[in-house]
């Protein structure tokens, strides 16, 4: 990926300190996203204070939300999809060689359930330090799920509409690109072909409105291993969050991928242990993925992923890239979601992406 580099000005001559610079990155997409018997929606909502109580010197306020939501608002099943994204990177490497990073991003997508364009905006930051095989990030952070390699597997489509995934419901510590994200802490180890994740953010107390109940907790961890051998990947991940509610069970996600290249051919293998705690989404998750260089410049693409539980998203999805060279491609896809809670659609898109 190309990177512009604003570097000249920003060296800082003090003895202990090597250079310092800002790194712009980032990719634009745009084209034609088909979603079958697409539906937008309306929202109004209002909050009322019902009453606060103070708890370890913290005042806790409950609220009563009332939200009304117009379904069936006139939007064509054909819309005007893209992206445009701005990773913004400050980094100062030290004469002793710890890296320090702080990355923002700006962002702005379309809005699906309207057709209209979104305004772009920056999202919480995010702080590294790298010595080694050694990584620390904090703040906005992805956690040991959203950095496990291989549980995206290959992701179809000019949106990313379709992937393995698509039957995990847990909701894990993941960065987000256009929000301020949990703020939480990632560290990774590697030493040869293994690598190490762990990772926690620590939810605020929330206060039920009858019975007026503090509930703490919230908490959430993750953990991960990874292996590379020869051509092969396996990784590992376990995370758990407090449910907060006494005898109940924490929700919790264990995952396994492997991942793999064979000359022109790469496929993945995704297995997934969900525990939501809710009848409807409790289960197992499981899918797989593919990716075939045709030549001529064009990579096929395929991915599926279900689950056993009633609400648990089936996808499966076809799709292709073709460079067009100078870090520019033509990319789309088409595919199909089903659940047994929900109703059939089929998805597809088509568009141009360039990186810079």
């Amino acid at each position: 990926m190309k990177k512009v580099l604003f570097a000249s000005t920003a060296l800082i001559a003090t003895a202990g300190v090597a250079a310092a610079e800002v790194n712009f990155s980032g990719y634009g997409r745009f084209g034609i996203g088909y979603v079958e018997d697409r539906t937008g929606s309306v929202v109004a909502s209002a909050t009322t204070t019902i009453t606060t109580t103070t708890v370890n010197g913290q005042v806790l306020t409950a609220t009563s939300s009332t939200s009304i939501t117009a379904n069936g608002a006139d939007v064509s099943d054909a819309v005007l999809v893209s992206r445009f994204r701005l990773n913004i990177d400050g980094i100062v490497e030290t004469d002793s060689g710890v890296r320090f990073e702080g990355r923002v991003r700006l962002q702005a997508d379309e809005d699906s359930s309207t057709g209209e364009a979104n305004s772009a905006g920056l999202n919480g930051a995010r702080f590294s330090v790298i010595y080694g095989g050694l990584r620390v990030d904090a703040g906005n952070v992805a956690g040991s799920f959203d950095n496990l390699a291989n549980y995206y597997g290959n992701e179809v489509g000019l949106e990313l509409f379709a992937g393995q995934y698509s039957g995990v419901n847990y909701n894990f510590l993941a960065y987000s690109s256009t929000g301020s994200g949990s703020n939480g802490v990632f560290f990774q180890y590697s030493v040869g072909d293994f690598s190490f994740g762990a990772s926690y953010d620590q939810g605020p107390d929330t206060l039920s409105i009858a019975p007026l109940t503090v509930v703490s907790g919230n908490d959430r961890w993750d953990i991960s291993a990874t292996y590379t051998f020869n051509n092969i990947t396996a990784a590992l991940a376990y995370g758990q969050t407090d449910s907060g509610v006494a005898g109940v069970s924490d929700p919790s996600l264990t995952v396994l991928t492997l991942g793999g290249e064979w000359g022109d051919f790469s496929g993945t293998v995704f297995v997934a242990d969900d525990s939501t705690n809710v009848a409807a989404t409790d289960g197992t998750a499981w899918g797989l993925s593919a990716a075939y260089n045709l030549g001529a410049a064009t990579t096929l693409l395929f991915t599926y992923g279900d689950g056993n539980a009633n609400a648990d998203l089936q996808q499966i999805a076809l799709g292709a890239i073709y460079d067009l060279g100078g870090g520019a491609s033509l990319r789309g896809g088409i595919g199909r979601n089903d659940s047994d809670a929900g109703t059939d659609s089929i998805v597809a898109d088509f568009g141009a992406q360039f990186n810079f």
